[in-house]
């Protein structure tokens, strides 16, 4: 019985035993099927991290190329400084070539170079030439990455547009940002065997991953183009004494971007990332970010909207006292003594406020609102750029019949200058409208198409309606308020706007925006120009005499540039502005009416002090030109 007992008590232990073996035993192979299977992939790199330094090579950033195949902006090899302190034989010397090579205190860099890190940097963005003077030193422990930077070619010019890239090369606002993806290529590496402290193995070979470029960016933007918007910018500012001003080339039947110039603005190759806020402000691109209010220029629509209900006809009249009485509310026009009994033509051509609160209230606030959503307002057009604001427009359920009469002629509602472009196109090139786009096509380093984009489209007016509003806009440039913008031989059709700014939900007195709209050429559209000219000073604020000489300046360039051949005959049909500054206000007056031109005249005094534009200025018989008499 006792042997029976150990016996027993034996097989108990050793099936104990063996099965403690066969559980270590799993815990072994499970474990090593997890390290070699699962984890194998990871430890290697992190071994072959051990055994080698890596350097990162930069991957050169793809090209922005404009419509005629101009590079805009590209990438420049610079280089990054490494020290491995373990690797220093000679601090001290070390310390001095590169202090010396890249104009750094020495004690700033001995310090470094003497730390008891693994890899330290000394300065990244060293030129081409500065590496080569520290290589040549052939001292143990320095090393070189090569990096890239962004090159834009002219500097501050559609810097909004391009937007910029941080140190490591991603894009940080504009197309830079939007575009990051297939701009950025992928780094590359330099792989040097090292023991554990990052020492080379003497003999030690460098093993080279080369980087992938990005593909390049293909736009519809023309650097001819947007150089003559840059200029009209610039022009208008200084002119006017503006705060700001802005412009927009766009073709009318396929949405694409031509020109987008904003002043003020910074030079991208010359960046102002000490200063966060000015740099944020500066890059903003208020074309597509901001909104505003668009006074005159929104009555097309509102003209266009009341044509295609059939509410009103060319024949149709309407009284103008200089004010209309709506909801118990007094709303004037914006000549306070009236303009009489006009008929459309002529209510579009003087920009009566009261022929389009009318047209406003007969419309209806349903079919109102129907065409305003037609027109892409209160929503985003779907621009190929980041920070779009989708306007503001008044809840339709609570929109009285007064707010009705006032976004007739262009107040209470705000929208985005694109949105305008994007919707006046529509008007004038059939009924369509057509997306905004900045690019074309995507190519790879090769030059191969990747990828194309194509506009969205859809139909928003009868072609009817579209061929009415072309011509009326084509009169308030022939006859009215755009005259301004005529080019000598070129039929063009266009709408001034004048509107007061806000400030914290009040109108800010005295400031204003002015802009003007204008297409070209009338009779076969093709191009349409936006100026937008912020709070100019001067006393003078009519977007006829402040914004569209600039979107003359433009179309004239754009159909000299383009060879567009004139359309219209153009015999005895300009004249030139004579030097008037100097003259007394009875003499300038005389020689403007014997140059068959009109005039407007700012101050009191007697003797003329300004002129708008200068002597010798090619104009249309009849434009109105500014004088600024002041007292001697």
């Amino acid at each position: 019985m006792h042997y029976e007992y150990n016996f027993s008590k034996i097989k108990r232990r050793t099936a104990l035993f063996l099965a403690v073996v066969f559980f270590v035993f799993l815990v072994l192979v499970s474990r090593l099927f997890y390290v070699q299977l699962i984890q194998g992939a990871w430890l290697s790199r992190q071994a072959h991290d051990q055994w080698f330094r890596d350097l990162p090579l930069q991957a050169p950033r793809g090209q922005i190329v404009d419509a005629t195949g101009h590079v805009l902006a590209d990438s420049q090899t610079i280089y990054s400084v490494y020290v491995r302190p373990s690797a220093v034989r000679d601090a001290g010397a070390v310390s001095a070539v590169l202090s010396n090579a890249l104009g750094l205190d020495f004690s700033y860099v001995n310090q470094r170079v003497t730390s008891r890190v693994s890899e330290v940097t000394i300065k990244r963005g060293v030129s081409r030439e500065h590496m080569l003077t520290i290589r040549q030193s052939n001292l143990l422990g320095i090393y070189f990455a090569q990096d890239v930077t962004r090159r834009y070619r002219y500097g501050d010019f559609a810097t909004q547009v391009f937007g910029f890239t941080n140190i490591d090369g991603d894009g940080q606002a504009g197309l830079e940002a939007y575009f990051n993806r297939y701009l950025r290529g992928l780094d590359g590496q330099a792989l040097t065997g090292a023991d554990i402290r990052g020492r080379e193995y003497e003999g030690s070979t460098t093993y080279f991953i080369p980087p992938v470029p990005g593909a390049s960016l293909h736009l519809h933007l023309d650097h001819n183009i947007q150089s003559f918007a840059e200029q009209a910018v610039e022009r208008a500012i200084a002119d006017h004494n503006a705060k700001g001003a802005r412009a927009v080339v766009m073709d009318v039947n396929t949405g694409a971007i031509r020109a987008l110039a904003n002043r003020p603005s910074f030079n991208l190759n010359e960046i102002p990332r000490d200063d966060v806020a000015l740099l944020m402000e500066l890059s903003r691109n208020p074309i597509i970010t901001d909104v505003y209010e668009p006074g005159s220029t929104f009555k097309i629509f509102t003209l266009a909207a009341a044509l295609d209900l059939g509410v009103v006809t060319t024949a149709c009249r309407f009284g103008c006292p200089g004010f209309r009485v709506i909801d118990g509310e007094r709303i004037r026009c914006w000549r306070t003594k009236g303009h009489g009994t006009v008929d459309l033509v002529q209510g579009l051509n003087v920009s009566c406020n009261a022929v389009f609160m009318d047209l406003a209230l007969r419309i209806g606030v349903d079919n109102f609102y129907d065409y305003i959503r037609r027109f892409g307002f209160g929503q985003k057009t779907g621009v190929d750029f980041y920070s779009e604001s989708a306007g503001i427009i008044m809840p339709q359920k609570m929109v009285r019949t007064v707010d009705i009469a006032r976004i007739g002629f262009g107040h209470a509602i705000a929208v985005t200058p694109l949105q305008l472009m994007a919707a006046t196109a529509a008007l004038v090139n059939g009924g369509n409208w057509v997306q905004p786009q900045f690019a074309s096509h995507i190519t790879d380093e090769r030059g191969r198409v990747v990828e194309r984009f194509q506009p969205v489209t859809r139909r928003v007016l009868s072609p009817q309606t579209s061929e009415q509003v072309r011509a009326m806009m084509e009169a308030v440039v022939r006859d009215g308020s755009g005259k301004n913008a005529s080019v000598v031989g070129y039929t063009m059709g266009g709408k001034t706007g004048t509107s007061q700014k806000y400030q914290d939900g009040i109108i800010a007195q005295g400031k204003y925006v002015s802009s003007f709209i204008a297409f070209a050429p009338a009779t076969n559209p093709r191009y349409m120009v936006l100026i937008i000219v912020d709070e100019p000073g001067n006393y003078m604020y009519y977007g006829s005499i402040v914004a569209a000489p600039y979107a003359r300046d433009i179309f004239d360039r754009i159909f000299r540039y383009r060879q567009i051949p004139p359309d219209i005959d153009i015999t005895n049909e300009f004249t030139q502005m004579p030097e008037v500054t100097g003259l007394t206000l009875e003499q300038a007056i005389g020689a403007i009416a014997r140059a068959r031109l009109q005039v407007k005249i700012y101050g009191d005094g007697g003797s003329v002090t300004k002129q708008l534009p200068p002597a010798g200025t090619r104009l249309i018989k009849g434009s109105v030109v500014l004088i600024r008499a002041d007292t001697s």
